[in-house]
């Protein structure tokens, strides 16, 4: 079927601006969930927090902030200066899984007693940074195929806001427990392969088995949360 060319123009459009907005929402996702343990810490903890941390926040704004800034480039024509900036991304996913990665074990060394909590938030975490390495990797492979590339790159933007939405100060989402906290995530996202599929009136492959990836994998981590086998690993970790 070809497309009226102003019709192919309006999709294109809406598409950019869907990934925009996808990209604010997760900077404003990210800054509510953390308001009060790290942007905002000052009007309601005084408790210092560890270099690592402070490293791990900065690290983490720095993706989100730059995904958004990608998203914006594309979307206003410079895509020679978001291909340049394509390798700072690369660097700063990497960061993002070794410093995070630090950080959630330092976490449960600080935290052991009484054990089982930690290391249930620890398989979390982890499993993020899981999920992240593999689609990030995925993303860079097809950066000549623009259509997969964005998708899977936003997938894994979204699949790691699961530790933002958990600690959004929302009773709801407290009572609710690990399994609200994927339930929104994936909210987040089907919101966007909801909106691109209707756009562009079919389901894009990229999304399609990227979605089915993160659901499979986050359904695996509420299998470990009351796994022995995992509880065992996970306690010789921060051991």
């Amino acid at each position: 079927m070809i497309l009226n060319p102003t019709i192919a123009l309006e999709r294109r459009q809406a598409g950019r601006g869907l990934y925009l907005w996808a990209a604010l929402t997760a900077v404003m996702i990210v800054f509510a969930g953390f308001a009060r343990t790290y942007y905002l810490k000052s009007f309601f903890d005084s408790h210092a927090l560890s270099h690592l941390v402070h490293l791990h926040g900065l690290v983490m704004t720095l993706w989100f902030s730059l995904f958004a800034v990608q998203v914006w480039l594309v979307g206003v024509g410079q895509v020679a200066l978001h291909r340049k900036l394509g390798l700072v991304g690369a660097l700063l996913a990497a960061l993002v899984v070794g410093v995070g990665t630090m950080t959630a074990l330092a976490s449960a060394w600080a935290h052991v007693p009484p054990g089982v909590p930690r290391l249930v938030v620890l398989s979390v975490t982890l499993g993020d940074l899981v999920g992240f390495s593999i689609l990030v990797p995925l993303a860079l492979v097809f950066r000549h195929q623009a259509a997969i590339h964005k998708r899977l790159f936003l997938l894994a933007s979204l699949s790691i806001l699961t530790a933002a939405v958990g600690r959004i100060p929302l009773s709801f989402i407290d009572a609710g427990g690990l399994e609200m906290f994927f339930f929104l995530t994936d909210l987040c996202i089907l919101g966007c392969v909801g909106f691109d599929t209707m756009k562009h009136c079919r389901l894009h492959p990229a999304f399609l088995w990227g979605f089915l990836f993160v659901v499979a994998e986050q359904s695996f981590r509420v299998y470990l949360t009351s796994a022995p086998s995992w509880l065992r690993f996970a306690t010789w970790l921060v051991e």
